[in-house]
């Protein structure tokens, strides 16, 4: 409980933590609203492949221009600016940086700059769940050879998940459920970026003057975003993904309990310490009563009748038997609170979050039917939603990845709601990460054998 004693420390002694960033999207631009209250932590660099843009993003942020005119990462220490730049790998090279905040979005750009800070020493909150979720296992055993630590970005649901999951481990407790709120109805994974504005009900005015990209929007709502966020939880946690995919059951906080739950003992869920997701919405489309849509849970068994009677003496809410309880958090504040990352691993060499063996996937299913030669595009699109599996069932299926989907042509049909395999795609041409994912899946083939 001591990070912002630790950070001013840092700072009072004229060596800040020495961050860079890669990509001003959305939660960089959060991140960097705070970053200016923040003590003890210099921004080095921004690297974004349109400059402007991270021009932009420090603007919205609350950023003056003498703020971001560092014309190189030594003028940048020198002045205690920030310097903005296209090319990444220049960025992660620079002398005296000690994290690196991936936020690109982008799962290939993810591990090439992963990789790269690696291989120059850096730390590694990656943001980009997207690359954690296709080879995060692989990513995080690299940087533990290298001596650096490889997290996920607290604020963003799967680091706030793992850290309620560690809390009950360390209280004792055994975990029957942990995950996040959604809004879900069957008939959103089929949805698309031209079609994804109607379910949210966005007026066209919000749309003209907010920050609003269709199809990170449309990947919340068709499911994938649900099933790579689980993904990432699951390989941190060792919570066991469902064998049939997320079931998105329907409830809010007074219901948690009851819902999160083993189906012999009433509830929604096919075995205990598995990882779900939960509706805002009944299947009717009504809304669910004091719904989780933003925040994070994790169920609990009471390990004994005293331990019953202080759940409900403390006013946790229990479900119908008394025995089962839920903790949640209603909310999550994603780039505003990623200080926590930034100091524990700068700090205490501790990650919030990382992937410790690879026990789920996250597959591409047709959301039509696909005909042979069509060219897939990638998550939040028009052609594929992403699943979540346990990894030996999307080895069996030979499945293809979402997050590689993106270029892929069929060389044969697909029909609607059937997984894409690797047998029904040619790849456009070989990647570094393409590579690295055909090991991972070797290499898990031969631990099981």
């Amino acid at each position: 409980m001591n990070l912002f004693s630790m950070l001013e420390d840092r700072g009072k002694a004229g060596r800040p933590v020495r961050v860079g960033l890669v990509g001003a999207g959305k939660f960089g631009t959060m991140f960097l609203a705070q970053l200016r209250r923040m003590a003890g932590v210099h921004l080095v660099g921004i690297a974004d492949l349109e400059v402007d843009r991270a021009r932009g993003s420090l603007r919205r942020a609350g950023w003056t221009e003498p703020q971001y005119a560092a014309t190189s990462a030594g003028d940048a220490y020198q002045n205690g600016t920030t310097w903005l730049t296209e090319d990444a790998q220049d960025l992660i090279a620079s002398d005296g940086i000690e994290v690196i905040v991936e936020a690109t979005g982008n799962p290939a750009a993810g591990v090439r700059h992963a990789r790269s800070c690696f291989r120059n020493g850096r730390h590694v909150v990656m943001v980009n769940v997207e690359a954690d979720a296709l080879i995060g296992a692989m990513l995080a055993g690299e940087a533990k050879r290298s001596g650096v630590v490889y997290s996920l970005a607290y604020g963003d649901q799967p680091a706030l998940i793992c850290e309620m999951v560690d809390w009950a481990r360390a209280s004792g407790f055994e975990v029957v459920a942990a995950g996040k709120g959604t809004k879900y109805l069957p008939a959103y994974h089929e949805s698309t970026p031209q079609t994804v504005w109607e379910h949210y009900g966005f007026s066209p005015e919000q749309l003209r003057t907010g920050d609003f990209n269709p199809r990170m929007f449309n990947s919340f709502l068709d499911g994938t975003k649900s099933a790579i966020e689980m993904a990432s939880v699951a390989n941190a946690t060792g919570l066991t993904p469902p064998r049939n995919g997320l079931g998105f059951p329907p409830a809010g906080v007074d219901d948690l309990a009851n819902v999160c739950r083993p189906a012999q003992d009433g509830g929604a869920l096919h075995d205990r310490g598995v990882v779900e997701v939960v509706s805002c919405l009944n299947r009717d489309g009504s809304s669910v009563a004091r719904d989780i849509r933003m925040g994070v849970y994790v169920t609990i068994e009471a390990t004994s009748e005293y331990v019953r009677s202080c759940f409900s003496e403390y006013g946790l809410a229990v479900d119908d038997s008394g025995a089962f309880a839920a903790m949640y958090k209603p909310f999550h504040l994603i780039g505003l609170e990623l200080g926590i990352s930034i100091a524990s691993v700068a700090l205490r060499n501790e990650p919030t979050g990382r992937p410790s063996a690879w026990r789920g996937d996250v597959v591409a299913v047709a959301k039509r039917d696909l005909a042979s030669a069509e060219v897939l595009d990638a998550e939040g699109g028009y052609t594929v939603w992403g699943k979540l599996v346990p990894t030996d069932a999307s080895l069996a299926l030979g499945a293809l990845p979402i997050g590689l989907a993106e270029g892929a042509r069929l060389a044969s049909s697909v029909s609607r709601g059937d997984v894409v395999r690797w047998q029904d795609v040619s790849l456009c041409s070989e990647s570094e990460v393409l590579t690295l994912r055909r090991e991972m899946e070797a290499e898990f083939r031969r631990g099981a054998a």
